[in-house]
């Protein structure tokens, strides 16, 4: 399902990161990439770097909310993947983008990053 795919992971928790850093592989990505904090991230070059993103909406308390709306302006293909479903904010700014609520099974989250790429449902 995510092929060669470049990946951005932007998760804080350390296990959760992990996880989904492993799951992507298992899934056949060729690159993964896993940020705790948008300081590590240099959001100039990210549609050249990656092809998708899965963003929590918080980083060490912070927002991601901007960076996800850099996100779509570069055109890169991302889904939320947060533990906070409740947001209204969410809804309203980012109703197309897919939000993947936390504790998630690893086909729903690897589903979702292959429908934003475009990419067909597991067999």
């Amino acid at each position: 399902m995510l092929d060669g795919l470049r990946i951005l992971v932007l998760e804080d928790e350390f296990l959760i990161a992990a996880d989904v850093e492993q799951l992507c592989r298992d899934y056949g990505a060729g690159d993964v990439v896993v940020a705790g904090d948008l300081t590590e991230i240099e959001p100039e070059h990210l549609a050249a770097q990656f092809d998708a993103a899965i963003v929590d909406l918080m980083l060490s308390g912070a927002s991601t909310l901007d960076f996800a709306s850099r996100l779509r302006a570069s055109g890169l293909p991302f889904i939320f993947a947060s533990g906070y479903s409740d947001l209204d904010e969410l809804k309203t700014s980012f109703p197309e983008i897919r939000l993947v609520s936390k504790p998630f099974s690893g086909e729903d989250l690897v589903e979702a990053v292959a429908a934003a790429c475009g990419r067909g449902p597991l067999a």
